[in-house]
């Protein structure tokens, strides 16, 4: 027999990595897997150890902020236990979408069918390309801001352009001292593959200061399983900062030409050893210094890929050291 150690998952080849900073780690979820907690007065959180959402409890019922699947019924779990507790309605009545993707708006349809939806109108865009029954369109959408009021309570939706995605806007809570902004830190992890999976390298580079812009104490980042603080968010600018720093002295020092004269016609592999030789140049003093300060930092891949991902934007949004000259 074959033991679940040794089986065609090749789990029992799997690494072994640096043990996780226990100030990265969230409250424990409970039994149904989740955990709600008050952010500040009527502002709540919810959390199932990886994906996060939160929402407004108020006279006339809840605004709801994203609807990730992954937390999906216990959502309204959440809500109808907070509501309990306090004596208020538990009726969701708006629902603002982050963004479009569907990690965290794919339970958008568990909620009411005349729930409110709000969202930035490329999101409706978006959703209408991508037919997602589960991701109904949003009925309000704006451009830049948008104030939406409910129950004596306000959030204050803006979009600063492109980051993680085309439509991915600020919420800011100024009752709650609260900014949610999804996708772009992780409050004490590293970001995951290119730069969390962001489309717009510059636009996410940029999106913290956007961020620390804003006056808030609390920040509902979207990823794992505690709130961020503003301290968090500097620790990710300077993650980030000395990767693009790295990159961009690798993208000097490395000499391209070695490896195209090597492989000669098969342009590609030249391409490939060059790109990956910058790459592995930058990321190794970044996983060395950030082991032990971000969780997953020694995970190299995810060091590796989001090297590469600025390294890239570096060369094609800023002309850093393309891969030839000018021709004459």
């Amino acid at each position: 027999m074959t033991s679940p150690a040794s089986d065609a998952s090749g789990a029992a080849d799997l690494p072994d990595y640096a043990p996780i900073p226990r100030s990265a780690l969230g409250p424990a979820l409970n039994e149904q897997g989740y955990y709600v907690g008050r952010v500040e007065r009527n502002l709540y959180w919810v959390t199932d150890g990886v994906y996060q959402s939160a929402f407004l409890t108020t006279r006339d019922g809840v605004v709801l902020f994203d609807a990730p699947p992954s937390i999906g019924h216990n959502l309204r779990r959440a809500v109808d236990e907070v509501a309990a507790a306090n004596g208020v309605p538990n009726t969701v009545t708006h629902l603002v979408y982050s963004h479009h993707h569907a990690d965290h708006a794919g339970a958008a349809s568990l909620f009411e069918k005349d729930v409110v939806r709000v969202g930035h109108e490329e999101t409706r865009r978006l959703l209408l390309r991508d037919d997602d029954p589960a991701r109904p369109l949003p009925e309000v959408t704006f451009a830049d801001r948008y104030t939406l009021e409910v129950g004596g309570e306000r959030a204050e939706l803006a979009w600063h352009g492109p980051n993680h995605s085309p439509d991915n806007i600020y919420i800011h809570f100024p009752g709650h001292d609260t900014l949610m902004l999804i996708d772009v830190v992780n409050a004490g992890w590293v970001p995951i593959y290119n730069t969390n999976l962001s489309e717009d390298i510059p636009g996410y580079m940029a999106a913290p200061a956007t961020a620390l812009s804003y006056p808030w104490t609390h920040f509902i980042c979207g990823h794992l399983g505690r709130l961020a603080t503003r301290d968090d968010v500097a620790v990710h600018q300077a993650y980030i900062a000395d990767i693009e720093a790295s990159a961009t002295e690798a993208l000097a020092a490395v000499d391209p030409v070695p490896f195209y004269m090597h492989y000669g016609e098969n342009v590609w592999a030249g391409v490939k050893a060059h790109l990956d030789t910058v790459t592995e140049r930058a990321a190794a003093p970044i996983v060395a210094k950030y082991t032990g300060v971000l969780a997953s930092a020694d995970i190299e891949v995810f060091t590796w890929t989001t090297t590469f991902a600025i390294m890239q934007s570096l060369r094609l949004d800023r002309g850093l050291s393309v891969s030839r000259p000018v021709h004459p």
